[in-house]
Parts: structure tokens; C-alpha cells; sequence
């Protein structure tokens, strides 16, 4: 007969660590189990044993100590039942060859009747054992034996049944995580949409698939660009240039949020934004003025700590107009957000006649804004494409508007005075 630990054992092993049955609490099934083949033998023990690397564990015992739960392997005659695939049934083990000489046969509890049935997975490998034993030698009838044939069956049901509540909880759980994942997946999509695009936007393209462009009739754009940044890119090797027009443009980015602007596009070193856009504002000059008094003053406070280091400066030019646009989606690939129409041109033109360091803002920007902010009027001023243009510096929010000595910060009055508070 076979032995347990020959051919095959460390797949049988894998195959019975899938059931994850060993030591586990006993159960009412597996023990009806045991009772019923006692009976039905008429013998006074009954086993369903799973059978490991060392030793022979008991999943249900019937007439045997509540404390003797396992013991030796290679005492037991269940070792080699357990590769056997039929019913192993011995009347007298002193009388077997095989038998004789094992160690609960020769010593304590003393067995002098076995029979065992293994039980076989599905994959056909022997896990354990049913087996029902006595002190004493005596015979089955054949039907006695068949029901221990039957109930090796039905307690192999029991632990594939197991198995199968195991593989469906793993499967959920596997489940679980892909759709966690999925979830996870789809809200970074989500979350970097809406960093590309305005939330509307981003919105009306995940459920239409596509977005109408949209026609804005009261916008007010800030352009901005930095003078001489040709210069700075001959004099900073390339690392450095991009993470400091990155901090900038950062910066910006944040300033925009901040007073309700929409971020456009950034072009090497020219920057976009506008407000009015895509939810319409009645702030949008106000807005955007704030904006870009901000921006000249984070500039001037980078500049400062530059001159200690003794680098050049980064001077900053801004135009700022007002007037109607259309905006829309362009590219199938990468989606931009962008906008169109004369008053983005004419906020190009106004930065490009803009001293640095300052914001120059137009006649229809000007209208919106004069009651709040201090302005110095430059007056009609050629621009390239476009002829003559009323043009104004703008120099600050109003002293009594303003929450700081510089006239960067708005103070409640401020609010209450646009009609925003």
C-alpha cells in the first residue's frame, strides 16, 4: 500500500491547505457525521481526521476524550489510508502484515478493528479520513461498510462545500477590489479632468461626450508675460528655468482660484486666465483686476529675495480687456479649454504695450472698475492690428477700499461697494 508521504505529497499538502479547515472549531455537521457511522458499525469510536504534514488532526471524534484532538501520523493506520482510494477494512489489525507492528495497534489506545474510507477531493487527492475502530476484532456487513462509504462521501461534501463558501468569499473580496479600484481609477480620471477643464465643462463632457462651444458675453481676460525671458533662458540651464516659471505660474494658478478666475493655457511664458467664465459673474472686472495687482506683488516679493542673490529680475507685464468671447473644447486627444474672439486679442496688445512691473487694462475694463480702483489714464495709444486704443495703468484698489498699505487687498468696504458683499 502506498504511504502518505511518497508520490505526490506536497501537492496533496497545497491541495488540503485550500479547505483552511485544520484546527478550526468543531461543527454540529461533521459531528452528526461520526455519531451516525458509530451507530450504524455498532463501534464504540468514530473519526473524521484531516491528515497534515506530522500528524493526524480530528475535525469531529466520536467516543474518544474531549482533550485528544490529534496525534503522530505515522502511528496511525489512517497514514495510509489516506492513500488508498477505496475502503480500507480490517477485521483484526494483529492479524495484519501490514498492520501489526503500528503504533496504536502495539501500544495505547491498543486498536484491534479499523475501517476507513479517505476522503478524496475533487482533484483526487486523500485529505483525511472516516473511519469508525474498535478494541476488540469484529466484522461489518457489506452494508455497513457502504455507509461508511457514504459518509466519507458526504463529510467530502461538507468540506468542498467549505472550500466553495472560501473561493466565493475571496472571489467577492477580489470583486471588492477591482471595483474599489475601478472607483479609485474613474475618481483620479475625474479629478484630473476637472484640473484640465472648468467643472461645467469637465461635467458636460463625461455625460454628452462632447461640449457645445458657448458664446460669453461679459468676460474680462488678463494676459500676462514676462519681459526678456529670452534672456533668462540663455542665463539658467533648463531645470531651473522650468521649476521657477513653474512656481510663478503656480502661484498664479492659485491667485486665480482664489478671486474666481478660470485658468486658460500657459504658452512658454505667457499666461492666460479670465473671469465670467464658464459660470457668468457680475465681479468679472473686479475680479480680475484683483487678480492681477496679486500677481504683480508676488512677483515683487520673488524679485526681492532674487536681488540678494544678486539674479535678474523677473518683470511681469499684464493687459487686461473686457468684452465677449466664445469658448469651447478644441483637440479629440488632449482636450484644452480655450477661447476666441477680439477681446483676447486686445488683451494681448495691451500687454505687449505694458510697462513691466505694471497691469495696463483698457477703456472697457476701466468702466467697470473706476469706482474702486486707482488708475492712471495713458490715453489713445496705437496698437498693432487694431489702431488706437484708450489705455490705462492700473495702480491699485482705492485707499479707503483698500485692507493694506499697498492697495492689494480689499477691505469689507470694498465688497459692499461693488455690490458683491
Amino acid at each position: 500500500m502506498q504511504e502518505a508521504s511518497s508520490v505526490n505529497e506536497a501537492e496533496r499538502l497545497a491541495a488540503l491547505a485550500l479547505y483552511q479547515v485544520l484546527d478550526t472549531p468543531p461543527e454540529f455537521a461533521f459531528d452528526a457525521v461520526t455519531e451516525l457511522a458509530a451507530e450504524i458499525c455498532n463501534c464504540p469510536v468514530a473519526i473524521v481526521s484531516l491528515i497534515d504534514e506530522r500528524r493526524q488532526w480530528f475535525k469531529s471524534k466520536y467516543g474518544l476524550p474531549a482533550d485528544f484532538t490529534e496525534c503522530p501520523r505515522e502511528i496511525t493506520v489512517c497514514n495510509s489510508t489516506v492513500c488508498a482510494n477505496d475502503l480500507v477494512y480490517v477485521p483484526d489489525l494483529t492479524a495484519h502484515e501490514r498492520f501489526k507492528h503500528v503504533g496504536v495497534v502495539t501500544g495505547e489506545p491498543h486498536l484491534r478493528f479499523y475501517c476507513g474510507m479517505p476522503l478524496i477531493s475533487r482533484e483526487g487527492y486523500g485529505l483525511g479520513t472516516l473511519c469508525v475502530v474498535a478494541f476488540e476484532p469484529r466484522e461489518l456487513r457489506p452494508s455497513q461498510r457502504e455507509a461508511v462509504r457514504r459518509l466519507a462521501q458526504q463529510a467530502m461534501a461538507l468540506l468542498e462545500l467549505r472550500r466553495q463558501l472560501l473561493e466565493r468569499n475571496a472571489l467577492l473580496t477580489e470583486l471588492a477590489q477591482a471595483k474599489a479600484s475601478a472607483e479609485e481609477a474613474r475618481d483620479q480620471s475625474e479629478r484630473l479632468l476637472r484640473n484640465i477643464l472648468p467643472e461645467p465643462v469637465a461635467h458636460e463632457l463625461q455625460h454628452r461626450g462632447k461640449v457645445e462651444p458657448r458664446f460669453h458675453e461679459a468676460t474680462t481676460i488678463l494676459f500676462a508675460d514676462f519681459k526678456k525671458f529670452t534672456l533668462l533662458t540663455e542665463s539658467l540651464d533648463p531645470a531651473r528655468l522650468i521649476d521657477q516659471l513653474d512656481q510663478n505660474f503656480g502661484r498664479f494658478d492659485e491667485i486665480a482660484v482664489n478671486n474666481r478666475l478660470e485658468t486658460i493655457k500657459t504658452i512658454g511664458d505667457a499666461y492666460l486666465c479670465a473671469g465670467g467664465l464658464p459660470m457668468p459673474s457680475r465681479t468679472h472686472a473686479i475680479d480680475t483686476c484683483l487678480a492681477a495687482l496679486q500677481m504683480q506683488a508676488f512677483i515683487r516679493s520673488a524679485n526681492r529675495q532674487r536681488e540678494k542673490f544678486r539674479l535678474a529680475p523677473w518683470e511681469l507685464r499684464i493687459g487686461i480687456n473686457s468684452g465677449p468671447v466664445i469658448a469651447g473644447i478644441v483637440g479629440h486627444r488632449r482636450f484644452t479649454y480655450d477661447i476666441w474672439g477680439n477681446a483676447v486679442n486686445v488683451a494681448q496688445r495691451l500687454e505687449e504695450a505694458c510697462e513691466p512691473g505694471r497691469v495696463n487694462i483698457s477703456a472697457s475694463t476701466f468702466h467697470h472698475v473706476s469706482r474702486l480702483f486707482d488708475a492712471e489714464a495713458r490715453g489713445s495709444v496705437g496698437v498693432k492690428h487694431i489702431g488706437a486704443t484708450d489705455m490705462y495703468f492700473l495702480d491699485r484698489i482705492r485707499p479707503e477700499f483698500s485692507a493694506d498699505a499697498d492697495g492689494v487687498t480689499p477691505n469689507a468696504e470694498f465688497w459692499r461697494a461693488s455690490g458683491a458683499g
